[in-house]
């Protein structure tokens, strides 16, 4: 994909205390893992390289929660606790942003993938290593 092909994609916690922006496609195709954690907060992935990501406010807001091998970084909001963006274990080179917090304007149109990880996390998580590729 050429980056005449990605757009600019706004979103954040409910609050807005944390602002991000992305640089991806205007048709997205999300990941809907039901993984014990992404199934319990509703997440759904949309994972982008770390260079397409962009923090814009609330760097200051964040509380970090990890858990098992400690390599994902889990970042909610202190004031609304939703989280909005992370760093995932399966792409710890990149970003998944919640496809539920993202600003919809700039989306032309969204597939939801099933992911599992429930079952299958560590053989279908390397199905997702391209993904936070530039």
């Amino acid at each position: 994909m050429s980056d005449t092909d990605l757009v600019r994609h706004t979103g954040g916690c409910h609050c807005r205390a944390v602002t991000w922006e992305i640089q991806a496609p205007s048709t997205l195709s999300i990941d809907e893992c039901n993984c014990t954690i992404c199934e319990m907060k509703g997440f759904q992935h949309l994972i982008v390289p770390r260079s397409r990501f962009a923090l814009l406010t609330g760097g200051d807001n964040i509380a970090t929660y990890t858990f098992n091998t400690g390599v994902a970084q889990h970042y909610f909001c202190k004031t609304c606790g939703v989280q909005s963006y992370y760093v995932p274990r399966s792409n710890p080179d990149g970003f998944s942003v919640n496809f539920r917090c993202l600003d919809k304007a700039s989306v032309v149109d969204a597939r939801i993938v099933p992911f599992d990880g429930r079952s299958g996390w560590e053989a279908g998580a390397k199905k997702l290593a391209h993904l936070s590729k530039d």
